[in-house]
């Protein structure tokens, strides 16, 4: 009598498991994303590199306003075309954590998303002008 109670039991627990719904295709990707999307800016003290950031995340074409005209920028120390550069990156790569922030808000340190580069520590460096846009952007791999 034992033995068939056990053996009810187990034979009702599996059934259970099995009648357990799976998470239809995409579904664990899309709440992955949708946490990085909402990913905590709050962070980052300047108001203006946070919304900036926030642009970047979205892979808003308001990213470009937080900058003048023609900013300079490096990417591990190599000159390159901010234009042409974020042509390529915004809406595809972005920030996956903040972990840490320095020179009042202005850098920014991360794991970050780049595409076909993989995923990897970065530190971004905004430099403001007087009018209060960036005229300068910095990034490159955190060491």
């Amino acid at each position: 009598m034992k033995k068939h109670l056990l053996l009810t039991a187990v034979l009702c627990l599996s059934c259970m498991a099995c009648g357990q719904k799976t998470p239809e295709k995409g579904t664990q990707k899309t709440n992955t994303t949708q946490k990085q999307k909402n990913m905590d800016l709050s962070k980052i003290t300047d108001e203006t590199v946070r919304n900036a950031v926030q642009a970047l995340q979205d892979g808003n074409q308001s990213w470009y306003s937080f900058f003048t005209d023609n900013p300079a920028m490096t990417d591990d120390g190599n000159t390159v075309d901010f234009k042409s550069f974020f042509a390529n990156a915004l809406g595809k790569e972005k920030f996956l954590t903040i972990d840490r922030v320095g020179d009042d808000g202005k850098e920014i340190y991360g794991n970050f998303q780049a595409g076909k580069w993989g995923t990897f520590p970065v530190f971004f460096r905004f430099h403001k002008n007087n009018e209060g846009k960036f005229d300068r952007l910095d990034i490159g791999q955190a060491k």
